[in-house]
């Protein structure tokens, strides 16, 4: 595995963590801090990061395609989703009413779905074990993004 690749593995996968614990740091928290604005802008730094240098292997790969792959069109569309939301926060953080930051976390959890299809995705093909094809990636992400978004839906238990 090249120092690329694995450069490109960890700063993706520390978007995962960061943007994870943002999201649900926040949504326990109820209440958007500073604390997961940095969380929601770190998050978009590594994947950022990490698309760059995934972008770069694949242009340099033998197996480089000509056209826009679907990963790489959910894959831009989450990077934007996610500048979108850390400046959204930012700004619900520095300037919004107390009920919109307790009412963040909505729009952050549909980020955080729709960021996980590409990441899915990526992960379906790209991992050797796995190495499905980009129509089974899909609809692999979609399935277990789909049945998170139902699971994080069903109203919670009071004991």
């Amino acid at each position: 595995m090249s120092f690329d690749l694995i450069a490109a593995t960890v700063a993706i996968t520390a978007a995962l963590g960061f943007y994870t614990w943002g999201v649900f740091g926040e949504r326990a928290h109820g209440f958007l801090t500073l604390k997961y604005v940095i969380l929601f802008w770190a998050g978009l730094v590594c994947d950022s990061t990490g698309t760059f240098i995934m972008t770069n292997i694949a242009k340099t790969s033998a197996v480089a395609t000509n056209g826009i792959s679907v990963h790489a069109i959910t894959g831009m569309l989450a990077i934007g989703l996610m500048l979108i939301h850390a400046a959204w926060a930012t700004y619900t953080y520095v300037r919004g009413s107390e009920k919109g930051k307790k009412q963040f976390h909505t729009f952050s959890t549909i980020v955080w779905l729709v960021w996980l299809v590409p990441y899915i995705i990526g992960m379906m093909i790209g991992i050797p074990m796995f190495h499905l094809k980009v129509i089974c990636a899909v609809s692999t992400a979609v399935i277990i993004v789909a049945a998170l978004a139902f699971l994080l839906r069903r109203p919670k238990k009071h004991a």
